[in-house]
């Protein structure tokens, strides 16, 4: 089944999602499908707000920058009611985009060091000290499921500055080459 990335201005994005139980229906059929959206529309990580359900899951596959990003080789998981405690307070500001603002791009600040800790979809408990550009990508995922963007991290100026491509997507006047779903309110091309 296809699913289709909700877009910039959808109620859910700003929902904080719930915990998943442990016999939570569907789940591995669920993950199978978030995977799918998620190498559908070229990205490395996927929550489940994304693709409008309000529930503490998260898919990763950071492979693919793994060239730029060595710590991002091989990693590929599953995170089912994740919880990030920083470790390191010094933040680093990279670019970052995500599919429910396409084409947008910001510069986001954020720290290089975490601890996590998670359940996989078998609902087995791990957790796991991770750094750099995976550290990233595991924090940007996660503030979906506290109802957070990226663009929530940058200062008011660049937030201004991007005022109209955010208005675009949340108006529907954006084009993207995967399946979404923008918010109710959204006026069509």
């Amino acid at each position: 089944m296809k699913l289709p990335v909700y877009l910039y201005g959808h109620p859910v994005l700003r929902r904080q999602a719930e915990e998943l139980p442990q016999d939570f229906p569907g789940l591995k059929d669920l993950v199978k499908d978030m995977f799918a959206a998620m190498y559908e529309s070229e990205g490395v990580g996927l929550a489940a707000p994304q693709i409008g359900k309000s529930i503490r899951l998260v898919v990763i596959d950071a492979d693919p920058v793994a060239e730029a990003f060595p710590e991002c080789a091989g990693r590929k998981f599953v995170l089912v009611n994740p919880e990030i405690e920083i470790l390191d307070g010094e933040k680093v500001s990279r670019a970052e985009g995500c599919l429910s603002l396409p084409g947008v791009s910001e510069n986001v600040p954020r720290v290089e060091h975490i601890h996590l800790r998670w359940l996989d979809e078998d609902m087995q408990p791990h957790e796991e000290e991770i750094s750099g550009f995976l550290a990233r990508i595991v924090q940007h995922e996660c503030d979906h499921l506290e109802g957070k963007v990226f663009t929530d991290h940058i200062s008011a100026i660049r937030k201004q500055l991007i005022r109209r491509k955010l208005n675009d997507i949340v108006t529907g006047r954006v084009a993207v080459d995967y399946p979404v779903r923008f918010a109710p309110v959204a006026k069509r091309r």
